[in-house]
């Protein structure tokens, strides 16, 4: 690693803040680049990451967290809005053949 490359703990917490500011934005092509970077940030981090790093590491540890609860709130958003225009998520419903189809859930928006 050159004296210039950032530290993997450091390419983590920014793609961790990254990562928030994109699911409080709704921006979800921003939530895809973060979510590569955490991955590849992490990756590098468990390689060079030492004893020295455990107070930073759980630190990050709770933004992560913190993150995975908002994800979880704008999930259950969705899955709110959709059931109330009638609409569903896929689901992972297989047929006789074995594969997968989402399951269509009609609702009646109006009176006959």
């Amino acid at each position: 690693m050159s004296l210039l490359a950032e530290h993997p703990l450091d390419a983590l917490e920014s793609a961790l803040q990254a990562e928030r500011r994109a699911l409080l934005e709704h921006d979800v092509d921003a939530l895809l680049r973060s979510t590569q970077a955490k991955l590849e940030a992490l990756s590098a981090a468990e390689r060079v990451a030492g004893s020295a790093d455990m107070a930073r590491v759980g630190e990050l540890h709770e933004l992560n967290r913190a993150n995975a609860v908002l994800l979880a709130r704008r999930r259950r958003e969705v899955a709110w809005t959709l059931r109330h225009i009638g609409r569903t998520e896929a689901s992972g419903v297989y047929d006789g053949s074995g594969y997968a189809n989402a399951r269509a859930q009609s609702r009646w928006l109006g009176s006959g």
